[in-house]
This record gives C-alpha cells, sequence and structure tokens, in this order.
C-alpha cells in the first residue's frame, strides 16, 4: 500500500495527509466517503466528491493496521495494539476494546452491525458486542498469528493463520470446522455471498475455495507465482478475485475455477 490514496471516482486525484505508509482504505456503504488507516497512528476520513480530509481520529499510539465503516455507515473501526470503535457523525471515539496482547491486524463489523471480530497476532480472533464493548468470545485454537476473521451472513466466524490452516466459528464460539491444506501461511479468509463457501490464499500460492459446512476442499486454483496475499468472492458468488506479490490480479471464474484475466 502506498503513501497516499487516490480515487477512480468523484475527485479524480491524490488524498494527501498522512505523513507515512497508509495501511488499509475503503468506502463507506453509500459510497460518498473514504476511510484510510495508517503508519502515522491516524485514521481519516475523506469527502469522495472533493478529496477533503473531514476528520483525523487520533487516539492510537501505534500504527493503525486497519479501518472500515458499518453496515450503515455510521460508525468505523479501527485496528492497530487495540481496537477502536468511532462515531463518523463527531469523530468521537465510543469505545476502546482492549483484551488482545498483542498487535490487532484487523477487524470487521458483523452484517447486522451489532458485532464486531478482531484478528491478532496473539493467535486469537475476539468477538465484541458493539454497543458497549464486550468482549463476547475469544476464538483459541490457532497456534500462529491471525490474519484476519471476517462474518460469514449468518454470523459465524471464519478465521486465517499463519500456521497454515482455516477456521470457521460458530456463533457459539466453537470451532466448527478446520480448514487444511494449505502448505504456507494463510494471509487472509471470507465467506461467499450465501455463506456455503470459504475462500483462502497463502504463501504456497495458491487460491483455494471450500465447502463451508463440511471442510472439504473444492478448488485449488493455482497460477499466481508468488505469495497470494488477499482474495473475495464478487456479490453474486460467481467469481473470485485475489492479489499477489508477483504484481498480478486475478479474476476465478468460481464454478470451474479458470483463470478469466489477469
Amino acid at each position: 500500500v502506498g503513501e497516499a490514496v487516490s480515487l477512480a471516482v468523484g475527485f479524480f486525484g491524490v488524498l494527501e495527509g498522512h505523513t507515512d505508509w497508509v495501511m488499509s482504505a475503503g468506502f463507506s456503504p453509500d459510497g460518498t466517503r473514504l476511510v484510510s488507516s495508517g503508519d502515522d497512528t491516524t485514521v481519516r476520513v475523506w469527502r469522495v466528491a472533493t478529496g477533503e480530509c473531514e476528520q483525523i481520529l487520533e487516539g492510537h499510539t501505534k500504527r493503525v493496521n486497519s479501518a472500515v465503516f458499518s453496515p450503515d455507515g455510521t460508525k468505523l473501526v479501527s485496528a492497530s495494539n487495540d481496537v477502536r470503535v468511532w462515531d463518523v457523525a463527531t469523530g468521537e471515539c465510543k469505545h476502546t476494546l482492549e483484551g488482545h496482547t498483542e498487535s490487532v491486524i484487523s477487524a470487521r463489523f458483523s452484517p447486522d452491525g451489532t458485532k464486531l471480530v478482531s484478528a491478532s497476532f496473539d493467535n486469537t480472533g475476539r468477538v465484541w458486542d458493539v454497543a458497549t464493548g464486550e468482549c463476547k468470545q475469544v476464538l483459541r485454537g490457532h497456534t500462529n498469528n491471525v490474519m484476519s476473521c471476517v462474518f460469514s451472513p449468518d454470523g459465524k466466524v471464519v478465521s486465517a493463520s499463519f500456521d497454515n490452516t482455516v477456521r470457521v466459528w460458530a456463533t457459539t464460539g466453537k470451532c466448527e470446522q478446520m480448514l487444511q491444506g494449505h502448505t504456507g501461511a494463510v494471509f487472509s479468509a471470507g465467506f461467499s455471498p450465501d455463506g456455503t463457501k470459504v475462500v483462502s490464499v497463502s504463501s504456497d500460492r495458491t487460491v483455494r475455495v471450500w465447502d463451508a459446512a463440511t471442510g472439504e476442499c473444492k478448488q485449488k486454483l493455482r497460477g499466481h507465482a508468488k505469495r497470494v496475499s488477499w482474495s473475495r468472492f464478487s456479490p453474486d458468488g460467481t467469481k473470485l478475485v485475489s492479489a499477489s506479490d508477483d504484481n498480478t490480479v486475478r479474476v476465478w471464474d468460481v464454478a470451474t475455477g479458470k483463470c478469466e484475466h489477469i
């Protein structure tokens, strides 16, 4: 990720203000704002139409690894040495979620916006109540850094770890499935829009599609020449996109496993 953020819609230019590496950037649900986070310990909210920085959210004391909007666009969550929930309208920090003992790599809202799940270098994921800031569950089982945790449409969680595994967690916090097969660190995992499939990517240079219910690997997508760091399903679930250190992005057909575009 570079040291500035460029947009392809609305304002055409470079959003300048961060003083060090930008670690993440993402749109609000209505597309009118963008949030970015960086090595300078700040979270910034930008107006897409003008490129204006509306808010600088300060409070973290270390690099902010990720920041995302809630599904209704009224809140933000940011992940650093702690997790913080912010009010978008006022810029006020509503909760500081403490409990992880190492850096938090990512935090994501549940589809209904009532919960958060965070992933940390302390080998755990944690599920939090957004309204109270209370930690409801600690997802234990991974034996190395947890790189991502994401909710399914029905409230389950999928986690990706440097222990080469992916785990699917029930709403009770119990591990339902351990997806094994990757021969290198797993950098990210996510559910299909209907929650029936999981996609994961790894330093073993593969993208894998799994049956979320059975844990069976349905497809092993090969083509990237270096580690694959990220992948997600399209909104209709028929395509996958993957990003790699080989400087390419690939689009895959989920039904056939064929790479359609590089």
